[in-house]
């Protein structure tokens, strides 16, 4: 199993392969990491080609996200931030890209030089369904010979800079929570990330480590040093 501790590489070039850049924690990954003059090239695999363009980025279109045989996926660090919403699906349907996607991908990659960042959610140690895929992925990818492991849980998340959830449900509701958002941080700040703090958590933890593997909104906010 991968340890939370690690030799800090902080001052080094990075090289970052993201999953899931086009949602709404991807997308503050990518910004993060296209921003970081220490980030070299950032490898954003999609099933389609979204035109972005940016000298650091290199957009890699694989259609089969079950089988990645013979794709090269190297770099220092992979950010996973592929999800989908579990409403109305069933389990078998959520499996496959919870779960499945995520280890066919992490099984080509898993070495002793990369660290991986598994975006969960907070609450997957419970008994629902997504909870129990959730966590069934975070312990397969801990035992997988990774430099580090690292599982983001994020839970209220406010999305900076323009960034759009692509879950509709999300983009209705936001408006509707945003006062209450506003109130936890003012009552709280802790409890509340950001899309902008997520990727420099994510960035700071593949650098310097983190005494917990698994980070939850209070320890997000406490890697991105804010």
């Amino acid at each position: 199993m991968s340890e939370a501790h690690e030799t800090p590489r902080e001052g080094q070039s990075m090289k970052v392969i993201i999953f899931g850049s086009t949602g709404m924690v991807g997308q503050g990954a990518l910004r993060e990491c296209l921003q970081d003059p220490e980030v070299t090239e950032v490898v954003a695999v999609v099933r389609a080609a979204t035109g972005q363009v940016h000298p650091k980025l290199r957009e890699l279109v694989h259609a089969d996200f079950t089988d990645f045989s013979g794709v090269e996926l190297d770099g220092d660090a992979c950010f996973w931030c592929l999800g989908v919403s579990s409403n109305g699906m069933s389990e078998a349907d959520y499996t496959r890209i919870t779960h499945d996607y995520t280890l066919a991908a992490a099984k080509v990659m898993a070495r002793p030089t990369m660290t991986f960042v598994f975006v969960s959610g907070t609450g997957a140690q419970g008994n629902a369904m997504w909870a129990r895929v959730k966590r069934r992925t975070e312990e397969a990818l801990q035992a997988m010979p990774f430099r580090a492991v690292y599982v983001f849980r994020p839970g209220m998340i406010q999305p900076l800079h323009g960034i759009r959830s692509r879950t509709r449900l999300y983009n209705v509701l936001y408006p509707i929570l945003y006062p209450v958002m506003l109130l936890v941080r003012l009552v709280s700040p802790k409890f509340v990330t950001t899309t902008e703090r997520v990727g420099q958590a994510m960035l700071r933890v593949c650098r310097e480590g983190f005494p917990k593997q698994v980070l939850e909104n209070p320890d997000i906010n406490a890697a991105a040093g804010r």
